[in-house]
């Protein structure tokens, strides 16, 4: 039987017969649409011509697609042109015998003809259309229209002209566009699309290139408190084990988020709350990253995630504003309005949303897709971070230059844009999570039915139990005192990592482990994961919680978990948090290889008595109160002038002359400055009224400095302590004053007395030190149970 493809181009019809062609036309139908290349550089015009098979063959398929798919509109170009010779006309004939002659045997082991075949046509198709266009041209007397210009204020247009004759067949997307292969489509393109070029004198333009198309301002909105879960759970989908738990921790919530809502909604009284169109775009759970979390789900895998993308997902939406939740590439194209391609051109409008959250896998996939969009519309993008990143490493060039670039970082955002788990870098903000708040009735059940001598251990993987050396030692110690209780997953077999002694539940469901922690009297970790909500979780369940401490400490220097992060945070103990920021007699962290001190840690955890503990942070009313700060406060596309002392006036002056007096005074019963009440303070959020400058020791951080003073690290503020007034007032002794780029800087030697002010905002850092150099820092304060957020942020 024949079989036959009918392609279909004005004026021109082309039937092709063959078994070998009907395999070409299901791919151009059924997988056109769903492959493309792996290298963004490749042209649909070049493969390999060895027999392949496999996987290595449905990559050759893929280019075989892309190829017929440009092909596809080369000749539909060509039946436009009304200029077609008797010649072109027999060369498309040819091109018809051509691809009649496709008989392969069989489709992966006859690729190579196929492959071959296609190559020559499209070369041959591309050959024609140049010919035809160029004598189009000629006739119609467009070429010296379309002349590359020299223009100074276009100095990459020839550049950019001479890549598109090369490499415009390497993305559909400049198809798309109208690109066609003609000088002239090179130029309404990079005018038109791009900004590379200057616009033409001969074309109708109505619009600015697309680059530069401004954000429509659509009419403000008010944003409502919602205590309505069911469009959010409907939001976030199903198929996947990771969705299931996010779902079930949303529901199980629920009530505590809409209280929450109410308190603060009661708190914030009629205040005006813009409702903002957010996009979140969960990477790591897409098929494209791998999402290697969902299937270990069930098996005792790593949940902290996935904890804090639910309570990100379900505060925006408390909050009230207009969410998309996206879980796939192809959702994310949708939702941003991607053209069709490789990712090579910029979106074909202004971008949909105010606010993108995402992580680093939802970061590069959106670099992948909106090309040269991403730069101008990256000030919109927050980025979830677990474990932070630090501006030596977000900034590409000094972190290349100077040894600080990872496999993650680099991405040159203002790197309060990164969002942490914990606040554990005030260069970043602090994002967080919740944990499940306890009433007064439960409190008083959990302290009656507290059984003394119970442990539970921190570790629900069996591999958990192998990472820390001389487990067996204090393990012992502690079962002479206590009933060691364990949550190790297993599927068949109790696993051997551990002890006898240990009572193994197996991975329990979150309510059952919730009943299990309830009735302890301590959890323990072994060092291993780091920084996680269990804690936590354990702390607000009356559990006392003791941990190892590091010496040395854990760092990116020393430990393989921390190599290739980007950050140089030194890590004490496995929850620096809980130890900071909780401590006696919540958290007891000890020397874990010291078995008279671990033995003596386990009698005084017997005999304290504590009270079931929740930093109001981490409760929903506190993750909303944060949430919403930022989403209200925080805006990085509106551009911050260098401050400039004297442009600012004081009190009741009308001219802007320098002030007589000192911008930073001295604060009563504290060795910090802060702004003086006689110069009208410059807008900025936090307000300047949080600002405590004060300087460091050698070797200090102004994160250390700060937490040392009972305040915390403000990188907002640094544009305002960037100068010498700054100096002055800290009466810092300075022979010469230089203005570089440094990640330690501001600071000053006192040996040499010489002072360095930062010349790139970028690198502004809370965690910079060295040991030759006093930092000068711009600390603030904060609202209690709210490091976040200063007194007068909300």
């Amino acid at each position: 039987m024949v079989r036959r493809c009918l392609l279909t181009f004005k004026p021109f019809r082309i039937f092709v017969v063959g078994v070998g062609f009907f395999s070409l036309c299901f791919l151009m139908t059924s997988l056109g649409g769903q492959f493309s290349a792996k290298r963004l550089g490749d042209s649909p015009f070049t493969i390999r011509t060895e027999v392949l098979g496999g996987v290595e063959s449905r990559g050759v398929l893929r280019k075989i697609s892309d190829m017929l798919e440009v092909i596809l509109k080369r000749m539909d170009t060509l039946s436009k042109l009304d200029n077609s010779s008797s010649t072109d006309a027999r060369r498309l004939d040819e091109l018809s015998s051509a691809i009649n002659r496709f008989q392969p045997a069989g489709l992966v082991e006859k690729i190579q003809a196929i492959a071959q075949n296609v190559s020559n046509m499209a070369i041959r198709v591309e050959q024609i259309l140049q010919s035809s266009m160029m004598q189009g041209r000629v006739r119609d007397g467009t070429t010296s229209q379309c002349e590359v210009p020299r223009d100074s204020r276009f100095p990459e247009c020839p550049g950019k002209v001479d890549w598109m004759r090369a490499r415009w067949t390497s993305d559909p997307c400049y198809a798309f566009y109208g690109v066609d292969g003609s000088d002239c489509s090179f130029l309404v393109y990079l005018s038109e699309v791009e900004w590379f070029c200057p616009p033409l004198a001969w074309r109708n333009q109505t619009s600015p290139p697309t680059q530069h198309t401004q954000q429509a301002k659509s009419p403000k909105r008010q944003a409502a408190f919602r205590t309505d879960l069911s469009v959010l759970l409907e939001q976030v989908g199903s198929g996947k084990e990771s969705l299931s738990f996010m779902k079930r921790r949303i529901r199980r919530l629920a009530q505590q988020w809409a209280t929450a809502a109410n308190r603060l909604d009661v708190k914030l009284g009629q205040r005006w709350r813009d409702q903002k169109k957010i996009l979140v775009h969960v990477g790591f759970l897409t098929e494209e990253s791998g999402d290697v979390f969902s299937p270990k789900v069930l098996k005792g895998g790593p949940l902290g995630e996935m904890v804090q993308w639910a309570d990100i997902l379900t505060a925006l939406h408390v909050l009230g504003h207009n969410l998309k939740i996206s879980m796939s590439v192809k959702d994310l194209q949708g939702f941003l309005g991607v053209p069709p391609g490789r990712g090579s051109c910029p979106l074909t409008g202004p971008l949909p949303f105010d606010l993108i959250y995402t992580d680093y896998h939802g970061l590069q996939q959106m670099k992948q897709h909106m090309g040269l969009s991403l730069k101008k519309h990256k000030c919109h993008i927050r980025v979830i971070d677990t474990f932070g990143t630090e501006p030596a490493y977000n900034h590409e060039e000094y972190a290349t230059l100077h040894g600080y670039r990872t496999n993650w970082g680099y991405w040159n955002l203002n790197p309060r844009q990164y969002m942490t788990m914990f606040p554990h870098t005030p260069d970043n903000s602090f994002m967080g999570f919740v944990s499940e708040e306890l009433n007064e009735t439960e409190k008083r059940s959990i302290q009656q039915n507290k059984v003394n001598n119970m442990a539970v251990v921190y570790g629900k993987e069996a591999s958990m139990w192998k990472l820390q050396q001389g487990k067996d030692s204090f393990l012992e110690i502690l079962h002479r005192y206590m009933e060691v209780h364990g949550t190790v997953y297993y599927e068949t077999q109790r696993p051997p990592e551990v002890p006898p002694f240990v009572k193994n539940h197996g991975l329990l469901p979150q309510h059952e482990l919730q009943q299990l922690l309830r009735k302890a009297k301590l959890f323990i970790g072994f060092g291993f994961p780091y920084e996680g909500p269990a804690p936590l979780e354990a702390i607000a369940n009356g559990c006392i919680f003791l941990q190892p401490k590091f010496q040395p400490p854990h760092s990116s220097l020393n430990h393989e978990f921390f190599r290739g992060k980007p950050t140089s945070r030194e890590v004490f103990s496995q929850h620096p948090y809980a130890e900071q920021y909780i401590g006696r007699p919540h958290v007891m962290t000890v020397d874990y290889n010291n078995s008279l001190e671990f033995d003596s840690a386990i009698k005084e955890i017997m005999k304290t008595k504590v009270e079931p503990f929740l930093p109001y942070e981490y409760t929903c009313e506190g993750m909303l109160e944060r949430v919403h700060a930022y989403v209200q406060n925080q805006d990085f596309c509106v551009p911050e002038p260098p401050f400039v002392p004297t442009n600012f006036s004081r009190q009741g002056s009308a001219a802007a002359v320098r002030p007589n007096g000192p911008l930073f005074v001295p604060i009563p019963n504290s060795t910090a400055l802060g702004w003086t009440s006689n110069v009208t303070a410059p807008t900025a959020w936090p307000p300047l009224s949080s600002l405590r400058l004060l300087v460091s020791q050698e070797g200090q951080s102004c994160v250390d400095a700060c937490h040392s003073a009972g305040f915390i690290c403000e990188p907002a503020h640094f544009r305002f302590i960037n100068n010498k007034e700054s100096l002055r007032g800290l009466e810092v002794q300075c022979e010469v004053v230089d203005s570089e780029i440094n990640h330690i800087l501001p600071a000053f030697s006192v040996l040499r007395r010489e002072c360095g002010l930062q010349r790139e905002p970028l690198l502004f850092s809370c965690a910079g030190h060295s040991p030759k150099y006093r930092r000068v820092c711009p600390c603030r304060d904060y609202r209690r149970g709210q490091v976040a957020l200063c007194r007068d942020c909300l």
